[in-house]
């Protein structure tokens, strides 16, 4: 099923190219001006910003091409009622072969992207990973302060305790102190051990808690940077190839007509 141009009225179809042509034409400089921005300040230093910017270049990467298919599509519509000599401006200004040109530049761009953003994904992944055990060595070395000042405390208490019959026969019968403290009564090396001992059951439930919580955390940093790097990747590839359609296929139908 064709589509017969001749059979629309001639000033609608002039409407309709003109709006398609303006539309098209914001679509693309707008683009270009949030593309311009996005570079402001160059900062290729910084993987943050080298991921950031990839990523939103190639999230606004669409827009320019929706602008080319408009412009492209209002000269199709145009075409049949104008000769070049009577389309003024857009006669005068090859706006399809600068069309063209700037979709195989961003076909280029869109192909070289991905390797830049890859390469930050790799770095800020790194970053987060050494963050997360930069965390994990701290919340572990904190535990070990805290454990070392709580036995400190412990063993200063119950000495004291013990040394007071009274108090400590009803901290037994209270509860307090479990049953087999008063072996330990007069045997200070062995109190030590005892609580050393408990000392080293609680020491190993924290380590097993932050290595489970830095496992998470690392895992997590993993994930998200794999996803956002095949999505901008496939995203990017899908770019270039729309671009190089209307690129490559407009500038060799301009070189051979």
């Amino acid at each position: 099923m064709s589509f017969d141009r001749s059979a629309v009225n001639p000033s609608l179809a002039t409407l309709i190219a003109v709006a398609l042509k303006v539309a098209g034409l914001i679509a693309i400089l707008s683009a270009l001006v949030d593309y311009i921005i996005l570079l402001i300040p160059l900062d290729f230093g910084n993987p943050q910003w080298q991921l950031a910017t990839a990523t939103q270049i190639t999230d606004r990467g669409i827009l320019p091409l929706v602008g080319m298919a408009l412009v492209l599509t209002s000269f199709w519509i145009d075409g049949p009622r104008h000769s070049s000599a009577q389309r003024g401006f857009w006669g005068t200004i090859d706006v399809r072969f600068w069309l063209c040109l700037l979709a195989s530049l961003l076909s280029l761009l869109y192909l070289v992207l991905p390797v830049f953003h890859l390469s930050a994904v790799r770095l800020s992944s790194q970053a987060a990973l050494q963050q997360v055990g930069t965390e994990a060595s701290q919340a572990s070395n904190q535990m070990e302060q805290r454990l070392s000042a709580e036995l400190g405390q412990q063993q200063q208490q119950l000495a004291a305790l013990m040394q007071n019959q009274e108090l400590f026969n009803q901290a037994l019968k209270s509860g307090q102190l479990p049953k087999d403290m008063e072996k330990y009564r007069n045997d200070p090396e062995g109190l030590k051990q005892f609580l050393q001992k408990q000392a080293n059951q609680a020491r190993e439930r924290v380590q097993n808690q932050i290595g489970s919580r830095r496992a998470e955390a690392e895992r997590r940093v993993q994930l998200e940077s794999w996803k956002a790097g095949i999505r901008t990747l496939i995203t990017s590839l899908l770019l270039a190839v729309g671009y190089a359609v209307i690129g490559w296929q407009g500038l060799r139908q301009k070189i051979s007509g």
